[in-house]
């Protein structure tokens, strides 16, 4: 991948360069979630079990994705804020970085210059490395932010997005008062590390194996074991068809997680307007 990813950056005039402060801020939380076996509990274990789920159903897919990116459904303001909070704190980036990243996948899904982690590249490449060669175009703020104006223009998302890193800070120091070291190490950088590759996955795996329902110009598949890990996020090719949908899972078998919630939320009056069935007219 070392001489394959400039290969194709230099065809095309725009070698990313390696950013390191990138490079040490990862290898650094990997390193310190390999200190999990002496620090091992039952009860951390079943915190990191939780919060992957919290942080990664209810923040990232239901919230980030499902909600934000694609309004799948709406939710009081109050409601949606406390979900962009628990997704701020999956540490993928802020709300309208996350959101106009995934937008532009959506709208020039694997352009290997459009697309910020563009299949096309190969696999480290969108899983991860998109990450360490940072490009302007999906980094700078005045650039993503034009993707996602809807939450730019508002106050709360623009603070979230600058300053969501400072939220480790209290997130740690509850986790230490909650269970020791045990609780930091496997409910902070456990939990962020094994997180990450599961979304990764749907930017890699998830467009390069599994099966497709639909006939489709782009890469995008349902590859089963990526949605175990992503609450759903894994039927990526009908994702991909039906890109506003609340619901990835749409065979009985694709067990969808994050759609049993917005279900619960839809039962208890607090999802509206959720959209469970494709657009009328659309392909089958």
């Amino acid at each position: 991948m070392t001489a394959q990813l400039p290969a194709i950056a230099t065809e095309r005039g725009n070698l990313p360069q390696l950013k390191w402060t990138n490079v040490a801020f990862f290898a650094a939380f990997h390193a310190l979630a390999l200190l999990a076996p002496w620090f091992f509990s039952w009860s951390a274990l079943g915190l990191l079990v939780f919060l992957h789920w919290l942080f990664g159903s209810i923040g990232i897919c239901l919230g980030y994705h499902r909600l934000l990116s694609h309004k799948s459904f709406q939710v009081p303001k109050w409601l949606e804020y406390a979900i962009a909070i628990i997704g701020a704190l999956a540490l993928q980036g802020g709300p309208i970085f996350w959101v106009g990243g995934h937008r532009q996948h959506h709208a020039h899904t694997e352009d290997i210059d459009l697309d910020p982690y563009s299949a096309q590249r190969g696999f480290w490449w969108s899983h991860m490395l998109w990450i360490f060669y940072p490009r302007p175009e999906f980094f700078d703020y005045e650039v993503y932010q034009k993707y996602a104006p809807d939450l730019a223009r508002q106050p709360f998302y623009r603070w979230l997005d600058r300053y969501f890193l400072l939220l480790q800070i209290p997130l740690g120091l509850l986790l230490y008062a909650l269970g020791g070291w045990s609780f930091v190490i496997y409910g902070m950088f456990v939990r962020s590390v094994l997180l990450w590759h599961s979304t990764w996955f749907v930017n890699s795996a998830s467009h390069l194996w599994g099966y497709r329902s639909f006939e489709a110009n782009d890469g995008a598949r349902n590859l089963w074991w990526v949605s175990l890990v992503t609450y759903g996020e894994g039927w990526h090719n009908n994702h991909h068809t039906y890109p506003q949908m609340a619901k990835s899972g749409l065979s009985w078998w694709e067990i969808d997680i994050t759609w049993w919630s917005i279900q619960v939320l839809k039962t208890l009056g607090l999802a509206k307007k959720v959209v469970s069935h494709p657009p009328q007219g659309a392909r089958h």
